[in-house]
């Protein structure tokens, strides 16, 4: 099974597979830059916000003549190695790097440690319910669900979080713009910063990587999203029904990014050649990495606050 996901930028550990979440359930990833626990009021806050869409999204689905019954995913909580990475600790990040490379193509080589939706997974103790609801639906029923659920988020967004969006899609690339605008004003334009990621795209350069933009986000998004793209190609090769190259998307959008089923003895080579991708760019980023991403984690702190995050 090949399935498409969103993948947005900067909050990337809570906003990595909307259209997987959005069919499958979910997908998952060892991301390696793994937020810390926010701090308790602002987390409690946050989770409060869900609970309220929750509820909302329960009435109005209702109405509409569909079960659904309330779910918040509980907060994991960060290991004291899943803390040290977030901090860009050098030892914590290559420990990772050297098994997970930037945590693209993993998820086929470890499927059910990592969560791969394509997979049946080994140990799910807490699953949305709402999974199984759905799964018992014809396909006229989930079609007819899935516009009801579509407006009912809309409208929650509205009364809980006094966002308008159009669609789910519009609530995450508002989100993208958000923090993307944030990282601009309080990170790419930070002189020390710009400094460490013009050191880090010269070391990368030398090792013979090409690098676009050299400002800080782009230079930690870089690594990642060059194997999302090997990734995304495989996956259109793999399907009849979209184009063989990705379109242009604007800035601000959210490109579709199209998964590919592979076992994990296809993907093995992948993921060797993104691990020495991934070793590589942590040498050159052994100074950037520890100074940009709690800067980051910040931005990524206020935006889920802001939005609700569901």
């Amino acid at each position: 099974m090949v399935w498409a996901v969103h993948r947005r930028s900067a909050l990337r550990v809570t906003l990595s597979c909307l259209a997987a979440v959005a069919v499958l359930g979910g997908c998952g990833g060892a991301s390696e830059d793994v937020r810390p626990a926010p701090a308790t009021s602002a987390a409690s806050g946050t989770k409060a916000k869900k609970q309220r869409l929750e509820a909302v999204m329960a009435d109005c689905m209702k109405r509409a003549g569909f079960k659904y019954v309330p779910y918040v995913q509980p907060e994991k909580q960060k290991s004291a190695e899943e803390k040290l990475r977030a901090a860009g600790d050098y030892q914590a990040m290559r420990k990772y790097r050297e098994k997970y490379g930037f945590g693209v193509f993993s998820i086929h080589v470890y499927p059910e440690e990592l969560n791969n939706p394509a997979v049946k997974p080994a140990n799910a103790p807490d699953v949305d319910p709402n999974l199984a609801i759905q799964s018992k639906l014809s396909k006229t029923q989930f079609t007819a669900y899935r516009q009801a659920s579509e407006k009912c988020r809309v409208d929650a967004t509205k009364q809980v979080i006094g966002k308008v969006v159009k669609s789910t899609q519009d609530y995450y690339e508002q989100i993208n713009r958000v923090s993307a605008q944030r990282v601009d004003a309080t990170i790419n334009s930070d002189p020390a910063l710009v400094e460490l990621a013009t050191s880090m795209a010269t070391c990368l350069k030398g090792k013979g990587y090409r690098i676009g933009k050299a400002t800080p986000s782009a230079l930690y998004e870089r690594g990642r999203t060059e194997f999302h793209q090997q990734e995304d190609k495989l996956g259109r090769a793999q399907r009849d029904d979209v184009p063989d190259v990705a379109p242009p998307s604007e800035e601000g959008d959210l490109p579709m990014y199209y998964v590919p089923t592979l076992t994990p003895q296809e993907a093995r080579p992948y993921l060797t050649k993104e691990i020495r991708a991934a070793l590589d760019d942590l040498e050159c980023g052994r100074r950037f990495y520890p100074a940009y991403l709690p800067r980051q984690d910040r931005v990524n702190e206020q935006v889920a606050a802001e939005f609700g995050m569901w």
